[in-house]
């Protein structure tokens, strides 16, 4: 059986310790703040990000360097046969291309999975593709299995803020104001990788109730008969979350569902405050 190595980036909410744990490379995201580049659980940690952007930060995301990514396969197939390259989806960022072109000079030993998935589902690909390891399969059948279920998850969002949203251009100035003054909460989804609106909704509150019927009625629907794991996650200030997800808890009867820390690329964008509900089918 052939030593497959899994690969992922911190868009996965992956800590440097779970990592180890799990005998996952991690690749951790670069971001820039104030012109400053960063990268995510290495020299910056999620607390001072979000103090840095309480101040009045300018905050960005980058991808990662080439010379980044093929360093950290080199080191991986120092000991492996083949590497699975688990990225962000490519809805969302240029990563997952600029890894599937880098990935082409490598004889088939790194499969670069486009699997459309980013933060708690992206986090669920790379436990499955150390399940299908363990199974036997190889890197190559590893990548068809995550990519045919591709879109075999869903996750919701509830925006505290549309201040980030509007300076990277996904909403409006006008479309700010007007749901700041009308003390609107967008809720998004990510359903095949893009991110998009779902509704609109006033107050916390009533996004928190939006979310928990769009995955119940996911739940009846998308995933009827199918095994899934629900998930929370949070941008931010952790005690709200842990109300969250003691609500999610309570709404599905579960308490085995848990909370993970949205991944800092993705608070570039969003801002702290963010509440997530997603769900998503494993691999046993």
């Amino acid at each position: 059986m052939s030593k497959i190595a899994v690969v992922t980036d911190t868009n996965s909410g992956i800590t440097r310790e779970e990592a180890k744990k799990l005998g996952v490379y991690l690749l951790p995201m670069p971001f820039i703040v104030d012109g400053t580049e960063y990268f995510e659980g290495v020299t910056c940690t999620y607390e001072h990000f979000f103090e840095m952007l309480e101040a009045g930060a300018e905050v960005s995301t980058s991808q990662p360097s080439p010379e980044s990514l093929t360093a950290m396969w080199e080191e991986a197939l120092a000991t492996h046969d083949s590497v699975v390259h688990i990225p962000m989806s490519s809805a969302l960022s240029g990563s997952c291309d600029t890894a599937k072109a880098l990935a082409a000079e490598y004889n088939g030993r790194v499969c670069v999975v486009d699997n459309k998935r980013i933060s708690i589902t992206q986090r669920e690909s790379v436990l499955d593709a150390l399940t299908l390891a363990e199974k036997g399969l190889t890197a190559a059948e590893i990548c068809v299995q995550l990519e045919n279920t591709a879109y075999n998850a869903s996750i919701y969002l509830a925006v505290n803020t549309l201040e980030l949203l509007k300076k990277s251009g996904r909403v409006t100035p006008a479309g700010a104001a007007l749901a700041t003054l009308l003390g609107l909460k967008p809720v998004l989804q990510i359903q095949g990788g893009k991110l998009d609106a779902y509704a609109k909704v006033r107050g916390m509150a009533n996004a928190e109730k939006t979310m928990l019927k769009a995955l119940e009625k996911d739940l009846q629907t998308r995933f009827a008969g199918k095994k899934v794991h629900i998930a929370a996650a949070y941008s931010g200030d952790i005690k709200p979350a842990l109300e969250w997800r003691k609500t999610i808890r309570k709404y599905f009867d579960d308490n085995s569902i848990e909370l993970y820390k949205l991944p800092i690329s993705i608070c570039c964008h969003v801002s702290s405050g963010v509440k997530a509900l997603g769900c998503f089918e494993y691999f046993e």
